[in-house]
């Protein structure tokens, strides 16, 4: 478990340059998850000298009132014995610093950057990263200090504003809390205490500093409260003794201080006894083993999180679909692939898998019969017209036996008011055809991310569909017409001869225009058009199928595709133009997937490694 610490480290740097993280977010985030340590105090309690004893060098700004004006994000790693010392700012990624007065002097600019040369807070953290051989493996984060009243420059609000920004870090249940108080101060008044007490009442998650023993009144001494007895935690309180600002200002290094720190707790009877305990590079080393015993308890609940995110980016990046390929090749390819998943969703539409193409069996089952059902002939067979077109075919001479010219008229006449149903089906069917690309493109996430694309793949089909209609309508419109061209004979052939057996011979030709006789006329043509509409009934679903339906689900692009073949690139990109926002949320979705994945790895090791 050396390097689980560091393996954190790693997360939440990588986290941080992604901007996965979100110090005042109620939205849970990997950064949040990682356990971290929160320095708190009031001002002037010396957590500067607190951290830079930690770190063993001079690094923090320093003077009057409040100098900590934005939260620092410190992550310490030890780096092999003898190697050089340096730090990077996150801000500035490339860019080593071996002189820490230099690094002192960017946390100033950098905060004034974000501030102003004012004395504002803002909540937006700077990133720190320190390698040397003498340093634990550790991450904190310095919080300006607690303070009471607001000073000139500062607003208002400034007390409430300190106090939100600490508690929206230490709230947080994976934060351990560093509570630095002063011991020539009465503890009851301590800042880091009273909020720390607030968000941690049990004192689980506190570990308590106490500083400027050496500065306490003669006479009396911080044993009761480093002891436990004054104020009682889970963990035991560590007194430190930081740099007097003689020892500032004289440039004394920290090896010395603490070394002077070692004599000081080892040589004061009222400490001697706890020396073993005290001090800063005591500090540090509990605090990295509190550290990492706090990550392994979080590692089942950080897998967790990391397993979920990772499921949610998958389906987010499935969403915003691939990124677009840079060679003219690439860019046919993936047309080519978004048209084929378009077309084999509107194929499951038509074939069942999904929901639509049953509408197409109900205008072959419903509508149409109904259609021809609701055909009215009693225009065509009334006894006015019957009489009119009988007599109109006979022409100069009347008709001897049948008038077969009679019935020809008739019948056509009364046929072609089929082409009306037989025209609404080819409408009918083209109208669900229509709807289903609607429904295939909205199904098609593809199709979504490439508005231009989009429109033109659209177009294609609509096209595609009208070229199918004219000819189904064409091949349906036929089937009537040949109805109407060529009669079945058989069906005449079967009807009784027009002279009953046992007539009056000497009845008059012209009798037979009478009623009975132009009604006998209208019965048998509507029962020839009765047969003639029950065959079309089968007949034209055929041919609406065969020219629409069965065109549409095999061929609906297919002129689409031998014309895309023909643009060229400048095209081709245009087609594939999609919003700059999506690609860069795409982006930045597939390296946070990338840090998750990489971090879900390192994180399994380490956990089976237990």
């Amino acid at each position: 478990m050396e390097n689980l610490i560091s393996l954190v480290n790693k997360i939440q740097r990588a986290c941080t340059a992604l901007g996965d993280h979100g110090e005042a977010s109620a939205l849970p985030t990997l950064w949040d998850s990682l356990p971290a340590i929160a320095v708190v105090g009031g001002q002037s309690s010396g957590k500067s000298s607190v951290l830079e004893s930690i770190v063993g060098k001079d690094f923090l700004p320093r003077g009057s009132g409040i100098v900590t004006r934005r939260p620092l994000v410190l992550q310490l790693h030890k780096s092999d014995e003898g190697s050089r010392e340096y730090a990077e700012f996150l801000h500035l990624q490339r860019k080593r610093f071996t002189d820490f007065s230099a690094v002192r002097k960017e946390i100033q600019d950098e905060t004034d950057r974000e501030t102003g040369q004012t004395k504002q807070i803002s909540s937006v953290p700077i990133h720190l990263s320190i390698y040397s051989p003498n340093v634990v493996n550790l991450t904190l984060v310095d919080l300006p200090g607690l303070t009471k009243v607001a000073v000139e420059g500062q607003p208002d609000t400034i007390v409430q504003d300190i106090e939100n920004m600490v508690r929206s870090y230490i709230e947080k249940p994976n934060c351990i809390i560093l509570a630095i108080s002063p011991a020539n101060q009465d503890l009851a008044t301590s800042d880091a205490i009273k909020i720390s007490r607030e968000v941690d009442p049990a004192g689980e998650r506190t570990l308590g500093v106490l500083t400027k023993i050496d500065l306490m009144d003669k006479g009396t001494d911080a044993v009761d409260i480093l002891e436990g007895k004054s104020y009682r935690l889970k963990f035991p309180w560590i007194g430190v003794v930081n740099r007097s600002q003689a020892d500032i200002n004289k440039n004394v290094d920290m090896i010395a201080a603490r070394r002077r720190e070692r004599e000081y707790f080892a040589s004061t009877p009222e400490y001697k006894h706890l020396a073993q305990r005290m001090g800063s590079e005591h500090l540090a080393k509990v605090l990295s083993k509190h550290l990492e015993t706090v990550i392994k308890s979080r590692i089942p609940g950080i897998q967790s999180l990391i397993n979920k995110t990772i499921a949610e980016l998958e389906t987010e990046l499935s969403r915003l679909g691939k990124p677009i390929a840079a060679d003219a090749g690439g860019k046919l390819y993936t047309i080519m692939e978004i048209c084929r998943l378009f077309d084999q969703n509107y194929r499951e539409h038509l074939d069942g898998v999904r929901s639509g193409g049953d509408k197409v069996y109900n205008v072959f089952d419903n509508q149409l019969p109904a259609a021809l059902q609701r055909l009215q002939f009693d225009k065509q067979l009334s006894m006015e017209n019957i009489r009119k077109l009988i007599t109109e075919a006979d022409g100069y001479q009347p008709h001897l036996i049948a008038p077969e010219q009679g019935y020809r008229r008739l019948i056509e006449s009364t046929l072609v008011t089929i082409r009306g149903p037989a025209e609404a089906s080819v409408d009918a069917i083209h109208s669900i055809l229509k709807d289903l690309v609607h429904k295939a493109m909205n199904e098609t996430p593809e199709l979504k991310q490439y508005p231009a694309l989009r429109t033109e793949v659209g177009n294609a089909a609509m096209e595609s569909l009208e070229r199918m209609r004219e000819q189904s309508k064409k091949a349906t419109l036929q089937l009537v017409d040949m109805e109407c061209c060529y009669l079945t004979v058989d069906f005449f052939r079967k009807l009784p001869q027009e002279v009953d057996k046992g007539g009056n011979p000497s009845q008059s030709i012209f009798d037979r225009y009478n009623e009975a006789y132009l009604r006998r006329i209208g019965t048998t043509v509507l029962s020839y058009v009765n047969a003639v509409c029950a065959g079309l009934r089968h007949s034209i679903p055929k041919s609406i199928v065969y020219c629409q339906v069965r065109e549409a689900r095999r061929s609906l692009l297919d002129f689409y595709y031998t014309e895309l073949g023909k643009l060229e690139q400048n095209r081709l990109s245009a087609l594939l133009n999609e919003d700059p926002a999506i690609m860069e949320r795409r982006s930045a979705l597939a390296k946070r997937l990338e840090l998750y994945r990489s971090a879900q790895a390192e994180i399994d090791t380490v956990a089976w490694a237990k």
